[in-house]
């Protein structure tokens, strides 16, 4: 059975329940102890992952290899950044409870069962032990009501996807008699003699999937959500939970589908650009920035499915160095997003921006660092991100994929290049509290990793050049 594979997963599962006793039987508030444990347990876990062999467990549901243990470790990454900067946030907002951390090690936990699935099942168990936690996460501001609302429209709307997906497993496994991703692969290795039924399987399973992507046109739930949700909530939700959901969409479509790549690439490429012109055109009247943030990370997916488009392994690799600086990035846009406090409370609004450069000129050239990222100006991380992708569309002939992909980034740059213009060129407003020393840290980290990456890509791009090669071979 070799369980050890999966020895990571399971160290962490313990560490959690240990935790969550600890934090139970512990009288006094003990929210910092059990973040510092889980990030702890996060470091151990990440070295397990980057130091186990590779193989298949558990009668082939499990798999471990490159393509797992770079997405894990970006998973990983993802938590530790969200629950650091969630530290100051939670306490000062009246929310610091221990289960916050705990929420967060589970849902982690079902992200790497989801990224090792190499069976519909396991694909399955992984997805529902990350959304069970993320309900919770969502309302986890029990109090407001913004936060409340967030979690039932991600709770209904999450319900939906996933009886999309079963509905679509159930196909799939009728039509073929496997669950199992290596096994569908090699009876579909003639696509010309695939059931219609099972064509409409893998559109279900893909369209399911597709929303934990937030995809349009599955993405209603992400402004809400974003927006209504306590921030650091917002953080973890656009980090790790997408890595996890985009690993998940490679994974089968790049193994078990790979021979249909015709029957669902017209479907991807509908996705992609629907992602891209919703993301640049419905972002630019927004006043809220974390809404801003929601309707950007829309685009951002649709960028990111360009490379599954192209069916490659070129496309693969595309898809996660995309994935690697859209989280560093992401993370210290939010991080910036969090130092927006006047008196202790929290503000949202892009005009509350104004005259950021004269009062804290830290942290606008740092968000004007993130901005120019995800806007994909030259130099910056984001620009190495998007032209890896579009790389791999020219060269796998789909050029109207790539020049669309173009303009939606020239549309996009807009309302990036609009927030600069408040911090720099509007008249101050009053200056934001004195930031918590870990929040500075993450902007710093993130804002470094972004503006040298041009310097050092060779890491990134060599670790997922190695993982690329195990799909659509």
């Amino acid at each position: 059975m070799n369980w050890t594979l999966a020895l990571p997963e399971i160290v962490l599962a313990v560490l959690g329940m240990a935790i969550l006793v600890f934090g139970v039987l512990r009288k006094t508030d003990s929210t910092q102890l059990a973040t510092m444990f889980v990030i702890g347990a996060f470091l151990l876990t990440g070295l397990l992952v980057g130091t186990r062999e590779a193989g298949f467990a558990f009668q082939g549901q499990f798999v471990a290899d490159a393509f797992a243990t770079f997405n894990k470790e970006l998973i990983l990454l993802g938590g530790s950044l969200a629950l650091i900067l969630s530290l100051d946030w939670n306490r000062s907002q009246g929310i610091a409870r221990f289960e916050y951390p705990v929420l967060v090690l589970f849902a982690t936990v079902g992200m790497l069962i989801m990224v090792s699935a190499s069976n519909l099942m396991t694909l399955y168990l992984g997805l529902e032990l990350q959304s069970l936690a993320l309900y919770v996460l969502a309302a986890f501001a029990r109090d407001n009501l913004r936060s409340s609302e967030a979690g039932l429209k991600y709770f209904v709307l999450s319900g939906l996807a996933s009886g999309l997906l079963l509905y679509g497993i159930s196909l799939v496994y009728g039509f073929s008699g496997t669950m199992d991703f290596q096994a569908l692969h090699a009876s579909l290795m003639k696509p010309a003699e695939a059931p219609a039924g099972l064509i409409v399987g893998v559109v279900f399973v893909l369209v399911g999937l597709a929303f934990k992507v937030s995809a349009v046109p599955f993405h209603m739930w992400t402004p809400d959500v974003y927006e209504g949700a306590p921030t650091p909530v917002t953080v973890f939700f656009a980090t790790a939970p997408k890595v996890a959901a985009m690993a998940l969409l490679l994974r089968v479509m790049g193994t078990s589908f790979a021979e249909l790549v015709p029957a669902w690439q017209s479907l991807v490429v509908m996705m992609s650009i629907g992602s891209m012109a919703l993301g640049a055109l419905a972002a630019i009247g927004q006043s809220n920035i974390k809404r801003l943030m929601a309707y950007s990370s829309i685009g951002h997916m649709g960028y990111a499915l360009i490379g599954l488009a192209v069916g490659s392994s070129d496309g693969v690799r595309g898809v996660l160095v995309y994935m690697a600086v859209y989280v560093l990035m992401t993370a210290g846009t939010f991080a910036c997003i969090l130092a927006m406090k006047r008196k202790g409370q929290p503000v949202e609004n892009i005009s509350d921006l104004s005259g950021l450069a004269t009062n804290d000129p830290g942290l606008a050239l740092a968000l004007s660092v993130f901005m120019f990222s995800l806007a994909g100006i030259p130099l910056m991380a984001g620009f190495f991100a998007k032209l890896y992708i579009f790389l791999a569309a020219v060269k796998a002939g789909l050029w109207a994929l790539a020049v669309i992909g173009v303009l939606a980034s020239v549309i996009g740059a807009f309302y990036y290049i609009r927030v600069i213009k408040v911090m720099y060129f509007d008249a101050p407003a009053e200056a934001f509290d004195r930031r918590p020393p870990a929040l500075s840290f993450v902007v710093a980290a993130t804002g470094l990793f972004t503006a040298f990456f041009f310097l050092f890509p060779a890491p990134v791009v060599d670790a997922a050049e190695l993982a690329s090669r195990v799909l659509f071979r």
